[in-house]
């Protein structure tokens, strides 16, 4: 890997693993498109190296279905509350709100906002990303910490 972005965790995910979910749209990690959860937090890849996350647990959208590969209860609600548009901040924002409600599985509508600090949209307003957030707490009414994450690859990046 000679490509500067390819070093980037971003990169590597998506050149050597092919998870293509992850997007970037700022390449400093300003926008919010690239999050994934490294160890278990949601974490910009973008500013991120390759070998920084050596070792680590790391989670895509691609890695939040179900077992089943059907969407989870969080993907459904950001359907059904018609929180996507153009989608390309999407995955960045369903994977902020996997960990907030991992860690925080009945979260308030200011807990929620504040959680999406640093996503950044320019299609539409978070008004019904707040609600497909409450919708999936309240479908669940489970801690998401619990889903099982079917398709998580742990690695050792080689740049």
């Amino acid at each position: 890997m000679t490509d500067r972005f390819a070093c980037r965790l971003n990169g590597f995910l998506a050149f050597e693993w092919g998870l293509t979910g992850t997007k970037v749209g700022c390449d400093t990690g300003e926008c919010g498109s690239c999050v994934v959860l490294l160890n278990g937090l949601s974490v910009k890849s973008c500013p991120v190296l390759a070998v920084q996350a050596q070792g680590s647990q790391i989670v895509t959208i691609e890695g939040i279905g179900k077992k089943d590969g059907g969407l989870n209860s969080l993907q459904e609600a950001f359907g059904e509350e018609h929180a996507v548009q153009c989608g390309f901040c999407t995955s960045g924002k369903i994977m902020a709100m996997t960990d907030l409600l991992s860690h925080n599985p009945e979260p308030t509508e200011q807990e929620i906002r504040e959680g999406l600090q640093g996503a950044v949209c320019r299609c539409t307003g978070y008004e019904h990303v707040v609600r497909a957030v409450e919708r999936a707490e309240k479908k669940t009414r489970a801690p998401f910490i619990s889903w099982p994450i079917a398709r998580e690859k742990t690695s050792t990046p080689v740049v």
